[in-house]
């Protein structure tokens, strides 16, 4: 089973090679479609074998249906001297996402009807969609915005909204069990680091980790744009996704907040009390908080026809900082060490998903004695003796089938790896058999 844990992992080495794949994928104009989503899945193929997806548009999905495919190539404002005074070139998200071509003159009064700013953060630039109502517009610093003389601006924007299609990336790794692990992240934010390049890259860099490794479950990794992306997504797979046990949606991974773990819809599924007591028991500044059906794709996951038990493990939540879909959440917010410890929590709650079964006591009528079967020497040693040996009877007592290793640690307020230990060692003496 899986046994990578954040002790093995180079730290600085993995927070470093995931800080250069968020430079790397930063300048791509992604959207909800189009051919920034191609190249980020493309630089990803790189590091783990993604399966790139093509969903045509008008393609039907519950309630919805694919877009018609957005892509720009150029897009400026020009002064009546012919000066450029904001560029797509500069910066993808001075132009509103998925705005319709427009090349015109206005005057001031009409361009500021166009124009998105932020007021309270006048250093920086918004990031602005307009994905299901036709629209064009700029997006630029209030300061900027505030200078624009009364002139007549040159308004241009080279974009295409056309039949095409939507475009995701899936990669399964194969288990010894047909159950699954999800972990989805989305793809459609332009420049943008921790929402969403943070997830993405830790997601990728765990897929590549574990495809390293001999997992009980599957795992499927989906890179996907948000909300019509799961959408699509489970439109197409609708037949299958009972298989999916256990999830995480991956976001907002690399700022230096606390973590946050936002619970599934079910609300005691083994996924939230194993993010639960993993950030517990390593003492990691964390909150949890319940499921609502606002936010990332687990909304779409959890939704009441599905209930599949995903929660989302970030740091800070969306909406909850002020860089949060800003210019603001550029290279030098997201850090490398953060990134890193994010995808150690990642193993570690994976870690316990992998190793939590149940057992059935073999000696069930009163306590074994553990002494003549060396049970003191193969469980102890160090500072450990006596925590090792207290897990081993909370074992004893609670195996009867019907709590998991989880459950134990949990009631206990063991560590998992310490009941773990013991449930090894207990089993090696055929003290215990794994309950079917």
């Amino acid at each position: 089973m899986l046994e990578l844990t954040k002790t093995e992992i180079d730290i600085n080495k993995a927070g470093t090679a995931m800080y250069e794949l968020i430079a790397e994928l930063y300048p791509f104009c992604r959207s909800i479609t189009g051919n920034g989503v191609r190249q980020t899945l493309k630089s990803l193929q790189k590091h783990i074998p993604i399966i790139i997806n093509e969903v045509p548009s008008g393609t039907k999905a519950f309630d919805w249906e694919v877009p018609r495919e957005w892509n720009i190539s150029d897009a400026y404002i020009k002064n009546s001297r012919g000066e450029k005074i904001i560029s797509f070139n500069n910066s993808n998200l001075h132009v509103l996402n998925y705005s319709i071509p427009v090349n015109k003159k206005v005057s001031l009064r009409e361009l500021r009807n166009h124009v998105f700013t932020l007021p309270d953060r006048p250093e920086w630039i918004p990031y602005r969609t307009s994905y299901y109502q036709e629209n064009w517009g700029f997006c630029m610093t209030h300061s900027q915005f505030e200078s624009l003389a009364d002139d007549t601006y040159e308004v241009f924007i080279d974009s295409t909204l056309t039949e095409g299609s939507l475009t995701y990336g899936e990669y399964y790794i194969k288990g010894e069990k047909e159950d699954e692990i999800l972990i989805s992240t989305h793809v459609c934010h332009p420049s943008l680091c921790n929402d969403n390049l943070s997830g993405i890259a830790v997601s990728a860099f765990l897929a590549k980790m574990l495809g390293k490794q001999k997992l009980k479950y599957s795992y499927r990794f989906l890179f996907i744009p948000g909300t019509i992306g799961s959408i699509v997504w489970l439109s197409k797979n609708e037949k299958k996704v009972y298989k999916i046990k256990h999830g995480l949606v991956a976001t907002l991974l690399g700022d230096d907040s606390d973590f946050t773990y936002k619970k599934s819809r079910r609300g005691n599924a083994e996924i939230d009390m194993a993010a639960e007591h993993y950030l517990k028991s390593a003492k990691i500044p964390y909150k949890i908080i319940d499921f609502i059906p606002y936010g990332y794709d687990e909304r779409q996951y959890c939704s009441p026809g599905f209930n599949l038990p995903v929660g989302c493990l970030t740091r800070k939540p969306h909406g909850e900082f002020p860089e949060y879909h800003t210019s603001a959440d550029n290279m030098d917010f997201v850090k490398p060490y953060r990134l890193a410890e994010s995808l150690s929590v990642y193993l570690e709650i994976l870690n316990i998903l992998e190793n939590n079964v149940s057992y059935v006591n073999l000696n069930p009528n009163c306590e074994p004695q553990l002494g003549k079967r060396g049970l003191y020497d193969k469980i102890g040693g160090t500072n450990q003796t006596q925590i090792l040996q207290l897990a081993a009877l909370w074992i004893l007592n609670m195996s009867d089938g019907k709590n998991s290793l989880l459950d134990i640690s949990v009631k206990s307020g063991i560590e998992f790896s310490i009941i773990k230990k013991s449930a090894d060692a207990l089993y090696a003496c055929d003290l215990l058999k794994e309950h079917s």
